[in-house]
């Protein structure tokens, strides 16, 4: 399990891969919730599961799964 209070807001998502996802927005329970401007994110938020995340340090936060299959992962509000 990962140190929660460790994500912040404007940190990089990406892949284990170390491909882009997104950027967080915030915090939403126990989610990540994605900037909606972020590329890709076709203007609206995406959140994933805290559960899929692998690291986090400096750089940012390093989710589970190829940044390819990020879309699979994406949960509804």
């Amino acid at each position: 399990m990962v140190d929660r209070s460790q994500i912040k807001e404007h940190m990089e998502v990406v892949g284990s891969d170390g491909g882009h996802i997104g950027t967080v927005d915030h915090l939403d329970g126990d989610r990540i919730k994605l900037a909606k401007k972020d590329r890709g994110s076709g203007g609206h938020h995406h959140y994933l599961p805290l559960g899929l995340v692998e690291e986090i340090d400096e750089a940012g936060v390093r989710m589970s799964f190829k940044s390819e299959l990020a879309e699979q992962f994406w949960e509804a509000k």
